[in-house]
């Protein structure tokens, strides 16, 4: 594989403890998602959610100008749960919910399902990870 672009991050402390990229452009604290501490910070589960979110969007924009349809835009939202599985470990749940302006809704679910096969967090999280495609159709007005 050809690697386009390759970060780095380093956390200390756990889900209770700080990450920060390797070239200190952000740095975060973490709480974990049962915080009962009050303490301010992030947890795993939304960093990872912002980044699927932020991939999956930008992989629907790449299938977009492929297929260069008129007056489309969408955003996306990723909803990333944690939960113990029956192996006694933990594993992730994840919701993908787009919302597709300017395409009717069979078009809009396929550009959702090809945006799914070429997303890098879609292929590293597929067969190992619940994700569940969502399309929703937002109707264009003119005021």
């Amino acid at each position: 594989m050809k690697i386009f672009y390759k970060t780095s991050a380093t956390s200390v402390g756990g889900r209770d403890g700080r990450v920060s990229l390797d070239d200190n452009s952000l740095a975060l604290d973490l709480v974990g998602f049962n915080n009962e501490s009050g303490k301010t910070g992030a947890n795993p589960e939304q960093l990872f959610a912002m980044g699927y979110a932020s991939c999956f969007d930008n992989a629907l924009i790449h299938v977009r100008q492929a297929q260069k349809p008129e007056g489309v835009s969408h955003k996306t939202t990723a909803a990333v749960g944690i939960g113990q599985n029956a192996q006694g470990g933990f594993s992730l749940d994840i919701d993908l919910d787009v919302e597709v302006r300017g395409l009717d809704k069979d078009a809009a679910i396929a550009l959702v399902k090809k945006a799914h096969e070429i997303c890098p967090y879609s292929n590293a999280t597929r067969g190992n990870i619940d994700v569940r495609l969502h399309v929703s159709i937002v109707d264009t007005v003119d005021l």
